[in-house]
């Protein structure tokens, strides 16, 4: 079992290859970029990160779905409790948030399969994030 790190609180074993079919760490850089473009442009997450610094946000996001997908890198940011803390984030708010996300591994060519098996390794921050009930 994986060790607990800010990464996610609740430690799950990455399916095998999904940090290769991510394309490694420039392909998952590359969805992030995408990602965070798509964050700031949607009318329901767009007042959440306007002030969001895109490269930062881009690389802390890189470095934890590089780290949750079983490549080398090591995220070093909060944990998702305390990074979410000051902000009201409604069931609704993380929903949107990954349908965004679903979009930007669309528009990548993500495989479908692929998808869930990253979004069953986020799936647990829910508990973490979601503070508005």
């Amino acid at each position: 079992m994986k060790a607990v790190t800010p990464a996610s609180a609740y430690p799950v074993a990455p399916a095998v290859g999904l940090y290769q079919a991510f394309g490694e760490q420039a392909g998952i850089r590359a969805l992030m970029d995408d990602f965070v473009v798509r964050l700031k442009a949607d009318a329901r997450l767009a007042e959440a990160f306007k002030e969001a610094n895109p490269a930062n946000l881009a690389k802390q996001l890189t470095d934890q779905v590089c780290q949750l997908s079983g490549g080398p890198c090591v995220y070093k940011g909060p944990n998702m409790k305390e990074a979410h803390a000051s902000m009201d984030i409604t069931r609704g708010n993380f929903n949107a948030l990954v349908e965004v996300l679903q979009q930007s591994m669309d528009a990548g060519g993500i495989p479908f399969t692929r998808q869930n098996q990253l979004l069953a390794l986020l799936a647990p921050m829910h508990r973490d994030v979601v503070n508005v009930r």
